[in-house]
């Protein structure tokens, strides 16, 4: 397999990560208005934060993959670390029930998530436009 292939191969799964990321902490936005609202509230945003962590981890795994047997930029990898961090803050601050610093970290991590997302997405464009683009 050629390197480009591998780079291509980490950049799809990094994009994957990020979108699988930003999907949870969404879900945990529902979740977390079901927790004031449903008797099962509290069950559902328990188990996503466990599948957002997990999905933050996932993250870090793929822009380490990218970065590393793809020949990427170590730049997702920063991201994603500090993101993995972020989590872990919002993790601890919803299991000592501090709301008034935990909605808004939810917000901002799921901002984050999706200039991410973006970011990705855009480059994958830029990518297409390069490839199509005719050669006169």
């Amino acid at each position: 397999m050629t390197t480009q292939a591998t780079a291509q191969r980490g950049l799809s799964f990094l994009r994957i990560a990020i979108t699988l990321q930003t999907l949870t902490i969404f879900l945990q936005a529902i979740s977390a208005g079901l927790l004031l609202t449903s008797s099962y509230g509290e069950t559902l945003h328990s188990a996503g934060a466990r599948v957002m962590y997990g999905a933050s981890m996932l993250y870090v795994l793929a822009a380490v993959l990218a970065w590393k047997p793809g020949g990427g930029s170590p730049r997702p990898v920063w991201h994603a670390s500090g993101f993995l961090v972020l989590a872990s803050v919002q993790v601890a601050l919803g299991i000592a029930h501090v709301p008034s610093v935990h909605l808004p970290l939810g917000v901002l991590m799921f901002g984050l998530s999706v200039l991410a997302l973006a970011r990705r997405g855009l480059a994958a464009g830029q990518e297409a436009v390069k490839v199509d683009l005719p050669k006169w």
